[in-house]
């Protein structure tokens, strides 16, 4: 609903957020039309026109819009529109082949680390066009536990501590729980980005509300983050 999406872009600016991010994809490139969420997906893809509107609207009033790209078409739509960074979500952190067409943009990647071990994380560093010295790809890291939602007690934040100690780039937390504590914690622990699902109404039906910050949650948030840092 791209009127849902440019309110939630509106309140995203007004909360104090610095920027949104999408998802880009065709979802006949990701699942059978068979499939048992074939349905949901297509019924929650953005048009391509849609995610130019979301970009332009980025620009008029001063947030950061920039999106997860699924496949490798995605890339192309995405360069055509002048994204700034690729996310690349935590499942694609072993997809060589999205890897390396990200790679070819030569701009900011932003990966999440949910079920990557370390091994698959040094083939992930070099499928996105990184050196052995530590140069060649400008990549930011989010420690990330993939569950939905995600139990303070399992949130494991001294992850980032570690992921400091074998990446020399930034370093931030991809939060499922619900709430602020947790993301204020993984600041603490020394993330500089924090990504936190968002809605307008945290009551809506769908899997993903309950866990989302709605607007006067991420304005919290927000103002806590800056009180940490």
């Amino acid at each position: 609903d791209i009127k849902k999406a440019i309110k939630l872009v509106r309140e995203a600016k007004d909360s104090g957020a610095n920027a949104v991010k999408l998802q880009t994809y065709i979802t006949e490139k990701r699942v059978p039309k068979d499939h048992e969420v074939f349905g949901i997906l297509k019924q929650c893809e953005l048009s391509h026109d849609d995610q130019k509107e979301l970009f332009q609207l980025g620009k008029d009033i001063d947030i950061t819009i920039f999106s997860t790209p699924f496949d490798e078409e995605s890339v192309d739509f995405l360069q055509e529109i002048n994204n700034p960074v690729y996310k690349i979500a935590s499942f694609d952190s072993v997809n060589t082949k999205l890897l390396n067409k990200v790679s070819s943009t030569n701009m900011p990647v932003i990966m999440s680390t949910g079920m990557t071990s370390l091994d698959e994380l040094g083939a992930a560093w070099k499928a996105l066009g990184g050196k052995d010295d530590g140069t060649g790809c400008d990549l930011a890291l989010l420690h990330c536990v993939s569950s939905y939602p995600l139990e303070d007690k399992r949130a494991n934040l001294s992850i980032i501590h570690y992921l400091h100690s074998v990446h020399d780039g930034p370093v931030g937390y991809s939060d499922h729980t619900i709430g602020t504590e947790i993301p204020i914690y993984g600041v603490a622990a020394g993330a500089s980005i924090i990504e936190k699902h968002f809605t307008l109404d945290s009551a809506s039906e769908g899997p993903d509300h309950a866990m989302s910050a709605d607007p006067q949650t991420l304005k919290d948030l927000v103002q806590k983050v800056r009180w940490i840092e």
